[in-house]
């Protein structure tokens, strides 16, 4: 498959023109115009604004992933005949992007600890039997998880029915992506989000993009890098993979982008993976030796800083070309690029979080800008690059094994209640309690919990010890067929832009946005809060202290969470007045930060030394172009060209190293597991690296974690490359995907 010479263009075009004629152009217009929130990341597009207005208000805003999910949920509906024709081992054959096209969810489904096919329920019998034997468990043997595309309201309810239930087991996706972000951006600012708006990253001097893939995963973002550029800006991309649409994008809405292309990098750096720290490092001994650093800022606006100093002072250029991969030339480049910028954002998405020192990366970031003054003031600062459209808002409503205290206190208060005190359980620790059969059942809103675990084999196998499980989703997915339990329900849910109230979403840039919802495509999926609070309801009976009738009205949850979280007390008129808004004291616009101290805080760290043999490659994971998250839309990813996904993406010079071949298969192998019948493809790589796609890799990745956000290690794991034995070398029909779509229809 030939590789694209620019992302976005004419094929993104083609592309739409092809989603429209199969769901029908004049509907899918329609749904793109409504005044929704983007279901695709937190980039922020939809609302009151309107469809394909981003949050400055700039139309057309819309991308792939958008298109890719929209017409996802205007699928035809599955029957039940669908679900008596094919058996769960069927099911569990297709490939990820298979399932998801089956069709909608449109009936309750359950299946048995016996049963060789899901069955319709009716929605009563499906909440008796998930809700009614919780009233007999204890509160710890159960948890709750959310994925990031719910909305405000729904996760807010979430979080109340557990800590109502009487547990703090409850966590969301994030501690499998930007959890990092947040812990490291709180331990140096007191803040877990965003210090900028979308306004400071289109007009800052300076971008620098570490360890993400926006082109692919978040599209929209790159008007936004053409527009740095277009105003005599610059953006340094540092990313161990070349990636064709951060090099050049023709961004479709814009005709000169669409005819001629636009220039993304200024300047590319490949280190290793995992050299990022020392890559930072470098560039800030580059800033201390010749003392451009901004020395009033520093005085009256940091603490910790003489320490930091003498660290990154205290480590020899050998130990930071050795660690990062990239020479100290490179390094010194892109420091005076840094140097000579009046104002910079940095940027980052999961090649930073997904390490077992993501924390550590995480800080080595803010170190690096706060040398400079840049945060803190307009048209600078730091910008976690979120992929779930409303991941973010999540945790803002509490989905956390521990709820802020001042959020804490006020339901209390509020509710006339004591909340539990014991730990809570992050996902990871869940999961591990669901293996040791500590847990005994998970209520999953939205998500697929399994096909988000490191270490296949393991997220099977702790999921299987659980008696129950309950997933409210749209469509199938691979945790439905392979991360049963021993109970398994199925609840079909509406899609955002089919609610039958307003829903609220925040993105990335701490901005909240009104849903309207919208005429539901089919009579059976009900809303996700109809169905928490119908399920608490049941679960708690009488002796709960909320009316939960009264909850399943968005509004009046509206009400709720503007007494009860703060920076949303707008939350309160926004039915009558419509009016979205920027969430207060998240924005850093003057040298005043959230800490104790008021003073942002610097933090020294070591360049991590990875293990490893001159036989092992350090593997990454990645989505690709026709993907969103665990979502495969398209087997193929025309942006590195590659038309399979049971792939390995290698250096030439490491293909010829271990005395392998393009189009040979090999069996791969970690600490985790292996797999077999992969085929090797030459890629622009750093040397020493390797890529392979999520989910399909997971079977690779190990469940060690970050120790200060559990984050497993998803882009950094040690795996050996080895030909595989003839006889051992047939292909799976799953890590193909060639199983007939006829078949899932």
């Amino acid at each position: 498959m030939k590789r694209m010479k620019s992302g976005g263009g004419w094929k993104a075009i083609a592309y739409t023109l092809r989603m429209a004629h199969r769901v029908g152009w004049l509907r899918l217009w329609r749904a793109m115009r409504s005044k929704n929130a983007c279901k695709t990341c937190a980039l922020g597009m939809g609302g009151q604004a309107g469809g394909m207005r981003n949050e400055a208000g700039h139309w057309p805003e819309v991308c792939k992933k958008s298109l890719q999910a929209m017409v996802a949920d205007m699928q035809k509906g599955l029957q039940p005949e669908f679900f008596q024709r094919f058996s769960i081992a069927e099911l569990s054959s297709l490939s990820p992007r298979e399932l998801e096209w089956c069709g909608r969810l449109t009936k309750p489904l359950y299946a048995g600890p016996n049963d060789t096919h899901y069955r319709v329920l009716d929605w009563d019998e499906a909440f008796d039997g998930i809700a009614l034997p919780l009233r007999d468990r204890p509160p710890d043997q159960n948890f709750f998880y959310a994925s990031g595309r719910s909305s405000n309201e729904a996760g807010f309810l979430l979080q109340l029915f557990a800590r109502l239930y009487g547990t703090n087991y409850v966590n969301n996706c994030s501690y499998y992506c930007h959890q990092a972000s947040g812990v490291g951006l709180n331990r140096s600012l007191g803040t877990g989000t965003a210090t900028v708006t979308l306004e400071d990253v289109e007009t800052t001097d300076l971008f620098v993009l570490i360890g993400g893939n926006p082109a692919s995963n978040h599209p929209r973002m790159m008007r936004s890098l053409m527009n740095v550029r277009r105003r005599g800006g610059h953006v340094v991309v540092v990313n161990p993979v070349k990636e064709i649409g951060l090099v050049n994008f023709s961004v479709p809405s814009d005709w000169r982008s669409l005819l001629f292309g636009s220039k993304i990098a200024s300047f590319y750096i490949q280190p290793h993976i995992g050299g990022d720290i020392a890559l930072l490092t470098g560039t800030a001994k580059v800033v201390l030796e010749r003392n451009a650093i901004d020395e009033p800022f520093l005085r009256e606006a940091t603490e910790g800083f003489d320490a930091y100093r003498a660290q990154v002072l205290g480590t020899s250029w050998d130990e930071i070309e050795r660690g990062s991969g990239v020479d100290r030339a490179t390094i010194v480049k892109f420091a005076e690029m840094y140097l000579r910028a009046p104002s910079a954002v940095f940027g980052w998405t999961m090649g930073i979080t997904h390490h077992e020192h993501g924390v550590a990366n995480v800080r080595s970031i803010v170190n690096l800008a706060l040398l400079r003054g840049m945060v803190g003031r307009p048209r600078a600062g730091l910008l976690p690059i979120r992929g779930h459209s409303n991941v973010q808002g999540i945790g803002s409503m509490g989905v956390a094994p521990a709820l802020k205290q001042k959020i804490l206190d006020n339901l209390e208060e509020y509710l006339h209640v004591k909340l539990p005190q014991r730990p809570g359980l992050d996902t990871m620790a869940c999961m591990k309690a669901a293996e040791r059969g500590e847990v005994r059942s998970a209520l999953c809103l939205g998500g697929n919990l399994y096909g988000s675990n490191p270490d296949a084999a393991f997220a099977r196998r702790a999921l299987a010890k659980l008696e129950r499980i309950a997933y409210l989703s749209t469509t199938l997915n691979t945790g439905h067929v392979r991360g049963r339990a021993r109970e398994t329900w199925i609840l079909p849910v509406r899609a955002r832009d089919e609610e039958t109230q307003p829903t609220t979403q925040e993105s990335m840039f701490n901005f909240v946005r009104y849903s309207d919802g919208g005429p539901s495509r089919f009579d059976g999926p009900r809303g996700e809060v109809e169905i928490i609070a119908a399920l608490a309801g049941r679960a708690l009976g009488e002796k709960s202290p909320v009316n939960w009738r009264e909850l399943s009205s968005h509004c009046h949850l509206r009400q709720t969470i503007a007494q009860i979280v703060p920076g949303f007390e707008k939350l309160a008129d926004l039915d009558r007045t419509r009016a979205e808004f920027h969430i207060g004291g998240r924005v850093f616009h003057t040298p005043r930060f959230a800490t104790p101290s008021g003073k942002a805080q610097f933090a020294p760290h070591a360049i991590p030394q990875l293990a490893g043999s001159d036989r092992q490659l350090r593997l990454m994971t990645v989505r690709s172009e026709g993907q969103f998250n665990t979502v495969v839309y398209e087997e193929e990813d025309i942006y590195r060209g590659q038309d399979r996904r049971n792939v390995v993406l290698m250096n030439p010079l490491d293909i010829e190293r271990l005395g392998l071949r393009v189009e040979q298969r090999v069996r791969i192998s970690s600490v985790a597991g292996s797999m077999s019948g992969i085929v090797v493809r030459a890629f622009d790589i750093r040397a020493g690296n390797a890529l392979m796609y999520f989910p399909e890799a997971n079977a690779l990745v190990p469940t060690t974690t970050d120790p200060d956000s559990q984050t497993p290690s998803f882009k950094c794991v040690l795996i050996e490359v080895e030909p595989e034995d003839a006889a051992t070398g047939k292909e799976s029909q799953a890590a193909t995907g060639r199983i007939p779509m006829k078949m899932a229809r």
